[in-house]
């Protein structure tokens, strides 16, 4: 199935991982072949569902773990991570 990738990231942005940013991550997740999840305080959440994603209640400052596992789950890592770092678009 490939090898596992994880990259531990923090929450930045101020309303913290909120129905548009869950949007915005699923959205990316489904474009790759490679399981993706994202874990937090012990919950994992299926980065391909806005609902999983929603339930790991992350405000600002939360750290989580994206960990995708697949054929281009480094890819899937990477453009995951750029998102958090570009706070979803929300701050300038």
């Amino acid at each position: 199935m490939g090898e596992v990738q994880e990259k531990i990231i923090r929450v930045g942005n101020s309303l913290g991982l909120h129905a548009r940013p869950a949007g915005k991550i699923s959205q990316e997740a489904q474009r790759y072949a490679a399981a993706i999840t994202v874990h937090s305080n012990g919950i994992e959440a299926d980065a391909k569902s806005i609902l999983d994603l929603l339930t790991l209640a992350a405000p600002q400052g939360t750290e989580l773990v994206l960990r995708a596992q697949g054929p281009d789950a480094a890819e899937a890592i990477s453009a995951l991570a750029r998102l958090f770092e570009d706070m979803f678009g929300e701050e300038r």
